[in-house]
């Protein structure tokens, strides 16, 4: 049994879908972040970052559990456990490996920017042009990683070769909500290509739709959130900041 801690986020959908696609048994636990649940200690004792996903594998190395934090490597233990979507060829493997990099380095924190400066940012910061330079300078690079992917797609069926790999489900989360990201799939057509295949497939609708109804059931303050997500709680975490009265 593995116990999964995350909330509806591209990287939560990550993990819901590759637990989904390896068959595993697993209990969806939700971590509201909007609420501040991330930053409860016993949360914290398994992610020590204050960020989803994390899981604990009931049934680690040697039959005892084992935590783990950081959606990269979850992906690459549960690839390894269960010698699926993750190959033991060392070629493929260092492929899947380059790919998933990329995903962690690039895809998803430069699209997270952009998502912050294009639909929460407005929220915050009031001040008319504010905030042109961030959201051209994020708008400007998702179409750019777009194009990489795109033009990787153009000669493999998925990411890192002909074979579906944890790469594949760590970048598909991120393209999920391109449409906010003011990205047109008719610009790309490899990625759109790729896009509704991995769609199409129902182990990924099932690791999708993983605590989306909890999620749609949650009410959360847009100011509590923010708080939570961008603002002094995140500095209480880590500096130690008190916040102003």
């Amino acid at each position: 049994m593995i116990d999964f801690y995350s909330w509806w986020t591209p990287n939560g959908w990550k993990i819901g879908i590759m637990l989904e696609e390896c068959g595993l048994e697993y209990a969806a636990h939700g971590v509201n972040i909007g609420k501040g649940e991330q930053f409860k200690e016993e949360f914290l004792k398994i992610s020590p970052n204050n960020r989803i996903p994390a899981i604990i594998d009931q049934d680690g190395p040697g039959g005892k559990p084992l935590s783990l934090f950081e959606s990269g490597a979850i992906l690459q233990y549960l690839g390894r456990k269960t010698g699926k979507f993750y190959s033991a060829d060392e070629r493929k493997r260092a492929k899947t490996d380059e790919w998933l990099m990329w995903q962690m380095a690039n895809f998803g924190p430069m699209l997270g920017q952009t998502h912050h400066f294009l639909l929460y940012a407005p929220t915050i910061e009031k001040r008319e042009g504010a905030l042109d330079y961030g959201q051209n300078r994020y708008r400007t690079e998702a179409r750019r990683l777009y194009g990489v992917l795109d033009d990787q797609l153009s000669d493999y069926e998925f990411v890192a070769g002909d074979d579906l790999s944890i790469a594949d489900f760590a970048i598909y989360p991120w393209a999920i909500p391109h449409k906010l990201q003011d990205i047109d799939f008719a610009e790309f057509p490899n990625v759109n290509r790729w896009f509704e295949t991995l769609r199409a497939r129902p182990k990924v609708q099932a690791g999708y739709e993983a605590l989306k109804a909890e999620r749609d059931a949650a009410k959360v303050d847009a100011e509590e959130s923010a708080k939570n997500l961008f603002g002094q709680k995140q500095k209480e975490r880590h500096h130690h900041v008190k916040e102003e009265q």
